[in-house]
């Protein structure tokens, strides 16, 4: 059984939040007897363009603070998106997180300028026999990894498990999970620039009449949507069996890592921070929960939201958890400390 720890937090005082998640943050390191690298990147989202309820910077400030007062040295990491928008490349994606406040720590984009910077990681599960990770997640043993629990209109959920599927994962990682391993090009709107023939590493893409991707030669990588000018490349959005591969990829992701899982129950909204609007929120907050298991600390937030909320928010998410626990990934029963 997994332990997870969890203060009240209700009015959005992210001061509050921030003191909050450092508590429950030194409490585990102390029970735990967690010991520390020289560095330990923090894994965050930063927040699409036009989005307005993730969780901003001010409540990372206190395990960043904590960290800190150890001599360990930190910085924000996250990957680029699968999908084309302001956080798209490294330097845009840097921008974005600028802008919304994240400027206490530098900034690691994991998988490069374009996305197709990583590492093959070997799990042989169900759906994957190895998994697309963010090159630079290979620098270091452990992370800090803070997420935000709301909504997802595929997952179910986003909460600890996606943080480290989709988070973690290349562009092409994010591909894999999303469908099958090769892009499309939509030939309405190819101009035949030849930008992506430049851009494939391994000669998957032909130029006729438009570009071609043969999928016997793509390793689906997604570097050709991240150049394409016009958006005319792009993923086919088939999500088959998305929850599981989700569990799949998280579980190689924090393989080898000795991680801790800080998660924000707070600002639920029916989707995630990759929507780039306002979106209006669902649910109460609730508060922060720290534990070492992210299958525990989801379904601890997934509990609990549906035990104060009344009704079974989120229900299809648990199919992610379900497949962890088949993989022999976390573990769904925990002990909740409430401080």
């Amino acid at each position: 059984m997994s332990k997870v720890y969890f203060k009240r937090v209700e009015d959005k005082d992210y001061k509050k939040l921030s003191d909050a998640a450092k508590e429950l943050f030194e409490i585990l390191v102390k029970e735990d007897g967690h010991e520390f690298s020289k560095v330990v990147p923090i894994k965050v989202h930063f927040g699409e363009k036009g989005n307005d309820t993730y969780v901003p910077s001010d409540c990372y400030l206190g395990v960043i603070d904590s960290l800190k007062s150890r001599g360990v040295d930190s910085a924000y990491i996250e990957t680029n998106v699968l999908y084309r928008g302001a956080r798209t490349t490294a330097e845009s994606h840097k921008a974005i997180a600028k802008d919304h406040g994240f400027t206490q720590l530098p900034v690691i984009i994991a998988d490069g300028e374009y996305g197709d910077s990583y590492t093959e990681v070997e799990i042989n599960k169900t759906y994957f026999k190895s998994c697309k990770i963010g090159k630079a997640f290979d620098d270091y043993d452990q992370f800090v990894v803070m997420s935000h629990f709301k909504g997802h209109g595929s997952a179910g959920f986003g909460g600890a498990l996606k943080q480290l599927a989709m988070g973690f994962g290349s562009r092409g990682g994010k591909l894999a999970q999303h469908s099958g391993i090769s892009p499309v090009v939509n030939p309405k709107k190819c101009i035949t620039c030849g930008l992506c023939v430049d851009k494939c590493d391994v000669d998957a893409i032909t130029m006729d009449d438009v570009a071609f991707i043969h999928s016997d030669k793509c390793v689906g990588c997604a570097g050709c949507i991240a150049v394409c000018p016009v958006g005319a490349i792009t993923n086919d959005w088939s999500e088959n069996d998305f929850k599981e591969k989700i569990a799949e990829y998280a579980y190689a992701a924090q393989l080898g890592k000795n991680n801790i899982y800080v998660t924000y129950l707070i600002n639920v909204t029916k989707e995630c921070d990759c929507n780039g609007q306002h979106m209006d929120l669902i649910a109460n907050d609730i508060g922060v929960y720290v534990s070492k298991d992210p299958v525990a600390i989801d379904t601890a937030c997934l509990d609990m939201l549906q035990n104060e909320h009344g009704e079974k928010l989120f229900e299809d998410g648990r199919e992610s958890i379900v497949h962890a626990l088949k993989i022999g990934f976390g573990s769904n029963q925990y002990e909740l400390v409430e401080i």
